[in-house]
This record gives structure tokens, C-alpha cells and sequence, in this order.
């Protein structure tokens, strides 16, 4: 019997950015399929039925995938039916699964069954910021979140100073939203004047800002980046 696949459907990274986000095949996709791996149920229903969903939502199976069952997940029983020939669908809770995103587990297990992964187009913030920074695009590394002790912070991006100009390489990390602040003034308080940076705000959502200055620039200027979501890029 043939296998089902695995289709990896972004979701938007802000509210009211469905237009923005999901694509002609989207819909197709989701109306073929009625069984997902989510991490949370109600944002999943959400998300579905802004893409079009046609599919009676009392049909769909989904398979909890937050972070209070994750470790316990039973994955013979989430792909029992993507074996027996059925689709099967994951998503995020913001933008790309499986980037930045603990659905990466979700699709190694699909390759250790020898089920066809299938990524569809979508937002990703890591690759937006990117494009919009004027940063070196072929060369950069995504390292996630930053020591939060302040001693290792501190250390972690003189690191990634030294790293991004001797090998000119973009350094892109992000921080939970309420020490955005916290962290915008430890890159100030550390980087040199003369190296770059760009602080990229609520992507895709109608009030986004996307702001590249020199470490020099950035400390004659105010911003509050409390409680939104940011992406940060470093450049020397």
C-alpha cells in the first residue's frame, strides 16, 4: 500500500496577515486533508479556516503536539493512518514548522518511516528579517536564543562580532518578547559603534518595522520592543 505524505503548512506570523500567508496550493492542500498534528487546537481550527478550509472542522482528527504532552506523543498512532495511504498535516503555532520550531521532531519521525515530507511555501521571520536587513544573505547563521545569563550574554556576542567580521557573516538570534529590551541594550552596551544592526518587529502585521542602524545610530534612538516579536540581526 502506498504511504500518505506529510505536508509541513506554514501559518501566518501575525493577525490579519492571511493574505499575506497562505498561498492558492494552501487550500487545495488543507482541503484534502482531515488529520493534523498541532500544537494547539483552538489557533489550529483558527488558522485552517482562515485558509479556506471547506471540510467540516467536526471532521478533522488532530493530534496534540504542545509542550506539556510533546514528551509522551505516541507516533505509531500519529502516523498509523498516513501508513495506511491517508495525508497528514503539521503546523506551527507562528510561521514555518519545524524551523526555529519542536515540529522538527514531528518530521524526522516521518523519515525514519520512509514518509515523503512536503514543505509548502509560507512566512518565515528568520528569512523576511534576513531579506530586509542588507545583510550578507549567503553567509549567516541562525543561533536561536542567546545565553541568558548576563556574563555568557555578554560574551556570546562579542563572539558573534568577532565571527560575523572575520568571516562576514550575518548573526541572527531572538529573544523571548518581554526581554526584547533587555537584550537591545546589552547589543549596545557591547557591540562596537561601528557595527550594524537590524531590529525586525511584528513582521507582516500592518504596524511591522524593520530598522538597520549602527550600534552608534541605534543608542541615539528609542524604541520599546516590550512584548513584540522581534527578530535580531548582527552584522560587523
Amino acid at each position: 500500500m502506498q504511504k500518505g505524505k506529510l505536508y509541513l503548512i506554514p501559518v501566518p506570523l501575525a493577525e490579519g496577515a492571511e493574505k499575506l500567508s497562505y498561498t492558492l496550493i494552501h487550500h487545495d492542500i488543507i482541503n484534502k486533508i482531515d488529520e493534523y498534528v498541532v500544537e494547539n487546537e483552538k489557533t489550529a481550527r483558527k488558522f485552517l479556516k482562515a485558509a479556506g478550509l471547506a471540510i467540516p472542522q467536526s471532521q478533522l482528527i488532530l493530534h496534540d503536539y504542545g509542550k506539556h504532552v510533546r514528551e509522551g506523543v505516541d507516533y505509531n498512532k500519529v502516523f498509523a493512518n498516513v501508513l495506511k495511504g491517508k495525508d497528514l498535516g503539521l503546523m506551527s503555532e507562528a510561521g514555518c514548522p519545524a524551523v526555529a520550531d519542536p515540529g522538527a521532531e514531528v518530521v524526522m519521525e516521518a523519515h525514519r518511516r520512509g514518509i515523503q515530507v512536503i514543505p509548502l511555501v509560507g512566512p518565515s521571520s528568520i528569512l523576511l528579517a534576513l531579506m530586509a536587513s542588507g545583510f550578507n544573505g549567503q553567509k549567516f547563521t541562525f543561533h536561536g536564543y542567546l545565553p541568558i545569563d548576563k556574563g555568557e550574554r555578554t560574551r556570546k556576542i562579542k563572539e558573534l562580532e568577532v565571527q560575523s567580521m572575520r568571516e562576514r557573516m550575518t548573526q541572527i538570534f531572538i529573544e523571548t518578547p518581554f526581554r526584547n529590551n533587555q537584550l537591545l541594550a546589552e547589543l549596545l552596551r557591547v557591540a562596537k559603534p561601528s557595527t550594524k544592526l537590524c531590529v525586525a518587529a511584528n513582521l507582516t502585521a500592518p504596524n511591522q518595522t524593520i530598522l538597520t542602524k549602527t550600534v552608534a545610530e541605534w543608542k541615539s534612538s528609542t524604541v520599546d520592543l516590550h512584548k513584540i516579536p522581534a527578530i535580531f540581526l548582527l552584522f560587523a
